[in-house]
C-alpha cells in the first residue's frame, strides 16, 4: 500500500539531496576559479613587490622545494639584471626559464607551471608557481565554502520532516476522530476550523455515508421493534385463548398436547420479547453512567429467578468476596437497565442450560479499581470450536434440547460492549459447566 507520507518525504528529501548536489558543485566550481584567480593576483603582487635591491645581497637558499605543503617555497622567484644574469633565485634545483613579460601557463620538469614576469628599473622579475600546488590550494578554499551546506542539508531534511508531518496532521486527526468512537455511534464527524479546505470533501462524503448507514440502520432496527410489538399482543392473547379453552373443554385434545402447544407459545413469546430487548440495545445511543449497586441488582435477579429455579431443582445463590461488609454495595459506574438486561439473560440462560439438581452461582468479586460479575453453572460445558460463536445472533449450540431464542448472550454483549467492559466464557476448571464473567466494570 502507497504511503502518501513517505512518497513526499522521499520526493522531497531527493530533490533537495540532489539540488543540494547541484549547488554543491556550482559553490565548489565558483570557488575555484575566484582562486584561481586570487593565485594569479598573488603572483603578480609578489613580481612586483620584489625589493630593488634583494640582487645585491647575492642570496641563494640551499634547500630543495617543498610543494607539497603550504610554505613560503610553494612559489619560486628568479630576478634577472639589465644583462640577463640571473642575480637571485629563492629555490636551488628548479629551472624555469626566462618568458617574455605577462601571465603564461608552462610544462618544465613534469611540472605544470604558471608564471608571471615583468619588467622594471632595469630588471626583469618572474615569479612561478606549480599548477599542482595551485589546485591543491584551490581545493581547500572551495570545500572550506562547502560547510555552511553540509549543515544546511541536514537541517532542511529536519524541516522537511517537521512540515509533512504538520501537513498530514489532519489527516491524522480524522483518523482517530473516527478510531476513538464507539463501535455503534453514527453521528457526523464534528471538526475544528483547521481542518484544510482539501480535506472538507473527504469529511462530507465520510458524513454523507454516515448519514446513510444511520438512516439504513434505523430503519432495520425500526423494523425489528415494530414487528416484534406486533407480534407480542397476538401471541399473549392467544396464549390466553388456549388456556381458557382448555379449562371450559371447548378445545379437545389430551394434556401433553396442550403442553406442546403452550410451550411453543412460550418460546414464541420470549423470542420475541428478546426481538425487542435487541431492538432497544441497537438503539441505544450513548448514555450518561451512574453510580449502581451491583450487590442490589443481583440479588433481586435472584429473586426473580428464584420460582424457575426451584421448578427445575436447581440451587441458585449469591456469593460475594472480597466484602467490604455487610453494607457494601459493589458500586460501579454502568447504566442501570443494561446491566439489568444483561444480567437477567446470563441467568437465564445458566437456569436453562442447567440439568435438574444442578447450582448456578452469581458472583461479584473485587479486582483493584473493578468489579468483576461472573455467573457460573454446572451445565454441559460448551466444546472449545463453539466459544466464540455462541454470542453470535441466533446461534444454538448443536445438540442442545433447550428452546432458546439464540439472542441472550449477543444481547449481553451488546451492552457489555456499550459500558466498554468485556464478556468472556470458558469452561469450569475444576467442576462441569460454565462460567461468562463480565470485566472492566469500574468501580464508583
Amino acid at each position: 500500500m502507497t504511503s502518501i507520507r513517505r512518497w513526499l518525504l522521499g520526493s522531497l528529501i531527493a530533490g533537495l539531496a540532489l539540488a543540494a548536489l547541484v549547488a554543491a558543485y556550482g559553490i565548489f566550481y565558483t570557488a575555484r576559479l575566484e582562486a584561481s584567480e586570487l593565485f594569479d593576483y598573488e603572483l603578480r603582487t609578489v613580481a612586483l613587490s620584489v625589493p630593488a635591491t634583494i640582487g645585491d645581497a647575492n642570496t641563494h637558499t640551499l634547500h630543495a622545494p617543498d610543494f607539497a605543503g603550504l610554505a613560503d617555497d610553494r612559489l619560486f622567484i628568479e630576478v634577472w639584471d639589465e644583462a640577463g644574469k640571473s642575480v637571485y633565485r629563492s629555490l636551488d634545483g628548479i629551472e624555469v626559464p626566462r618568458y617574455p613579460p605577462g601571465l603564461r601557463t608552462i610544462e618544465r620538469d613534469e611540472y605544470h607551471w604558471r608564471v608571471f614576469g615583468v619588467e622594471e628599473d632595469g630588471r626583469f622579475v618572474q615569479v612561478a608557481q606549480p599548477v599542482s600546488v595551485r589546485e591543491d590550494l584551490a581545493r581547500h578554499l572551495a570545500l572550506r565554502t562547502l560547510w555552511p551546506l553540509a549543515l544546511f542539508l541536514p537541517a532542511i531534511v529536519l524541516i522537511v520532516l517537521f512540515v509533512v508531518r504538520r501537513g498530514l496532521a489532519p489527516v491524522g486527526s480524522i483518523s482517530g476522530a473516527l478510531a476513538t468512537r464507539s463501535f455503534d455511534s453514527l453521528e457526523p464527524l464534528r471538526l475544528d476550523a483547521r481542518v484544510p479546505v482539501e480535506l472538507a470533501p473527504l469529511v462530507d462524503a465520510l458524513n454523507d455515508l454516515l448519514h446513510r448507514l444511520n438512516v439504513a440502520s434505523q430503519a432495520q432496527r425500526t423494523f425489528v421493534g415494530d414487528a416484534a410489538h406486533e407480534l407480542r399482543s397476538p401471541l399473549a392473547a392467544l396464549k390466553l385463548q388456549l388456556q381458557a379453552a382448555e379449562r371450559d373443554g371447548s378445545l379437545v385434545g389430551s394434556k401433553q398436547t396442550f403442553e406442546r402447544i403452550e410451550g411453543r407459545l412460550n418460546r414464541l413469546i420470549h423470542l420475541v420479547h428478546q426481538l425487542l430487548t435487541m431492538a432497544r440495545e441497537d438503539a441505544q445511543r450513548a448514555v450518561p453512567f451512574e453510580p449502581v449497586g451491583l450487590r442490589r441488582l443481583c440479588e433481586r435477579a435472584v429473586g426473580d429467578f428464584s420460582m424457575l429455579a426451584e421448578a427445575k431443582q436447581i440451587d441458585l445463590g449469591l456469593e460475594l468476596h472480597p466484602s467490604r461488609g455487610g453494607d457494601d454495595a459493589y458500586k460501579v459506574s454502568a447504566e442501570p437497565n443494561g446491566i439489568e438486561v444483561l444480567l437477567n439473560n446470563l441467568i437465564d440462560n445458566a437456569i436453562r442450560y442447567t440439568p435438574a439438581g444442578g447450582k448456578v452461582d452469581v458472583i461479584l468479586e473485587r479486582s483493584g479499581d473493578e468489579v468483576i460479575l461472573c455467573v457460573s453453572d454446572s451445565g454441559p460445558g460448551i466444546p472449545d470450536a463453539e466459544r466464540e460463536r455462541v454470542f453470535d445472533r441466533f446461534y444454538r449450540s448443536g445438540g442442545n434440547k433447550e428452546h432458546g431464542s439464540g439472542l441472550g448472550l449477543a444481547i449481553a454483549l451488546k451492552i457489555a460492549q456499550r459500558h466498554h467492559a468485556k464478556l468472556g466464557i470458558a469452561n469450569n476448571e475444576n467442576s462441569a459447566g460454565v462460567r461468562v464473567t463480565l470485566t472492566g466494570l469500574r468501580a464508583a
